[in-house]
């Protein structure tokens, strides 16, 4: 199946980069719909014995996903819209085989 989260975007939003690293570290997701540019940490759970996924996003990896996302835009000075940082908790308790992941979606997680 893949990772879940590489499914069709949701309905408004395009998905511009996938994967993107820098020496500061990796950017999940980047997606932009007509308002916002949002740089999403995904956070994949097999277990709800662990804490969750927006545990994992302390303030050292917010720094980095802060300082790869400028270098992002650096790279990007036509983009225009509103950026945000979003975190996409999925639990898919078969991993990547699992049919219905839940997906809770954060919006400016910080």
């Amino acid at each position: 199946m893949g990772r879940p989260w590489r499914r069709e975007a949701a309905a408004g939003w395009q998905i511009l980069a996938a994967g993107y690293r820098s020496r500061f570290g990796e950017i999940d997701l980047i997606a932009a719909n007509d308002k916002y540019l949002a740089f999403i940490e995904v956070k994949l759970r097999t277990s709800e014995g662990f804490a969750p996924g927006r545990a994992a996003v302390d303030t050292r990896k917010q720094n980095r996903l802060r300082a790869t996302a400028e270098l992002w835009l650096a790279e990007h000075p036509e983009e225009v819209r509103q950026p945000r940082f979003d975190v996409a908790e999925i639990f898919a308790p078969q991993g990547t085989a699992t049919r219905a992941p839940r997906i809770t979606w954060i919006e400016n997680a910080f």
